[in-house]
Order: C-alpha cells, then structure tokens, then sequence
C-alpha cells in the first residue's frame, strides 16, 4: 500500500471582534491571503464573544477596544477567564497609553494599531499564537512611560513580593521574557531544553497570577525600575 502525503498542518484559527462591519471584511481579505490562517468567526460587539469561543474555539482573537455594548477591555477579560483560552491582540485606530496597558493589563498578549501593515499583522497572529506576545513600537513606548510614572509604593512592593515567590531559574526566565526573548532565545541563553523553559514559564505564571508573558515582563518591570531584578 502507498502511504499518502501527510495531512497538511492545521491553519491558526482566528475570531475578528470589531463593530465596523467593513474592518472585519477588510482584516478577513489580509489574514486569509495566507493559507496559514483562517478566520472562523467574527463579533461585531464585545457581548457576542464568550459565545462565539465557546462555538468556532478560535486560537487568536483581533479585539476592538472601541464598541458600543461591551468594549475590547471588558471582553478580553472575561475571554481568559474561560478554559484554554485564546489568545488576544488588541487592535485599534486610538494610540493612548491608557487603552495600551489596560488591554495589557487585561491579558491581551499584544496592542496593535489597525494602520499596521499587513505583512506585520500576520505576523503579530502567528507570533501570539506560539506563545509570544507582540507589541507596536509606539505602544511599547506608552508602556515604558507608564511604568516611569507609576510611584505607588503598594504595586512596586506586591511586585517585589511575587518576585520574591519564585525560584533562581524562574526569575531568570522571568527576566529574560522581559528582555523581549522568545523561549527558544530563552533556552539558548540559559543552555537548557525550550520545553523546560516553558515548564519554568508556565510555574512563573501560576505563581504570579499572569495569564500571559506580556503580563510577567510588565511585572518584572514594575519590581525593577532600573532594569534588573535584585537579590
């Protein structure tokens, strides 16, 4: 018997949540050029999504943050509240510091602006889905300015407490996701395996409280203003 040519791999699936009807159809055309991706639903209001995950179970949401019933902050929220959640880009037309690290704050994985190009966007869905989290350069500067001017001392000692809560290796891990590093750059620089690099990522992530690794790198960030983490 021949044996047949292997089954193709699955393309990423993807839920776009947006009330402007004609952004969803446009953001459809870009993501489906590629045969990689797929869109399997769309959302035209922050209420219809827990619904909508719970029937299509997209790998990536694109969320609006902007709608008119339930907007992208409150939506992402109850999103990662759910069992194997998604991942979620936020994607929007308004570049404030406070919308870039609500969404971030929220569990979003990545805040994009809707002008970015549309080689950028697919790779912002690809990236997301592996585990990485994916910021436009105008937004990571909202973030470092967000942190510059947090001064509560309650935050900065909770950070330092969570810090404190876990082990050598998962600091350093911790650290180097600050870094910006993905885990396979992760597992070359502390010359380890990348699946124990998702093992001491995943207990770090439990153990603060952090849904995703944009949320660590904003920890770490917080428990080391000047760029290091002490002790």
């Amino acid at each position: 018997m021949f044996q047949t040519s292997a089954d193709p791999v699955r393309p990423i699936r993807v839920m776009l949540v947006d009330d402007d009807a004609m952004v969803r159809t446009g953001v459809r055309a870009l993501l489906e050029s590629d045969p990689g991706l797929v869109v399997v639903a769309e959302a035209s209001d922050g209420d219809e999504v827990v619904s909508a995950l719970h029937a299509h179970h997209p790998d990536v949401v694109l969320m609006d943050l902007h709608m008119p019933r339930l907007d992208g902050i409150r939506a992402t929220e109850r999103l990662l509240r759910e069992v194997n959640p998604p991942k979620v880009v936020a994607l929007t037309s308004i570049d404030l510091d406070r919308y870039v690290y609500e969404a971030l704050a929220a569990g979003a994985s990545g805040f994009l602006l809707k002008d970015v190009r549309p080689e950028q966007l697919r790779a912002a869905v690809r990236t997301v889905h592996q585990g990485d989290a994916v910021l436009s350069p105008r937004s990571t500067n909202h973030v470092l300015r967000h942190f510059a001017h947090s001064t509560r001392r309650d935050l900065v000692d909770e950070a330092h407490r969570l810090m404190a809560s876990l082990s050598e290796k998962e600091r350093q891990v911790a650290a180097l996701v600050h870094e910006g590093l993905s885990n396979s750059q992760i597992a070359r620089r502390l010359a380890c395996s990348e699946a124990t690099v998702k093992t001491h990522l995943s207990h770090v992530m439990a153990k603060i409280d952090a849904p995703t690794r944009v949320q660590v790198a904003l920890l770490v960030e917080r428990a080391s203003p000047a760029g290091g983490i002490e002790g």
